[in-house]
């Protein structure tokens, strides 16, 4: 049985590596469109979901892991980058239109990542594209109590 906690959430700027939005020539298309590939072969699909991730603040909540829905270790998706461990964790966000949209908080383990770090604050979130949200809007951000615990 899924137990959810809520928590409220603002929409912050992130670095854009993930979309691709920021420039970065290393990542054209995004980090995360490079790296779907990869966890499909893994057996995590996807490409449902937008080649991009919202970031939340639950500030001054704090998060912290408890048990993945999904973990990757040592994942080499990208030739000049090194390899990597990535967690993924079951969450859905709660839009102020009502619509709630199912996601994954994607999890790249800070001890591996080589840059791009995120505040103790900062969820990077994955799912479907939508289209009015804007940066400092409020999100109900619900995670599985299971997963992620929120302090």
């Amino acid at each position: 049985m899924t137990n959810y906690s809520q928590v409220k959430g603002i929409i912050k700027k992130g670095y854009g590596v993930a979309s691709g939005k920021g420039g970065d020539k290393r990542f054209p298309n995004g980090t995360i469109e490079m790296q779907k590939p990869f966890f499909k072969k893994l057996g995590l699909d996807l490409e449902p979901y937008f080649s991009g991730t919202l970031n939340i603040s639950i500030s001054p909540h704090q998060y912290s892991v408890k048990q993945a829905k999904y973990t990757f270790k040592n994942l080499k998706w990208a030739e000049n980058e090194p390899a990597e461990d990535f967690s993924f964790f079951d969450c859905r966000i709660n839009l102020k239109n009502g619509e709630i949209k199912e996601g994954l908080i994607y999890y790249p383990h800070p001890d591996t990542k080589p840059e791009h770090f995120q505040a103790a604050d900062i969820l990077e979130i994955i799912t479907f594209k939508i289209d009015d949200l804007n940066y400092e809007d409020e999100v109900i951000l619900e995670v599985d109590s299971q997963q992620i615990e929120i302090s």
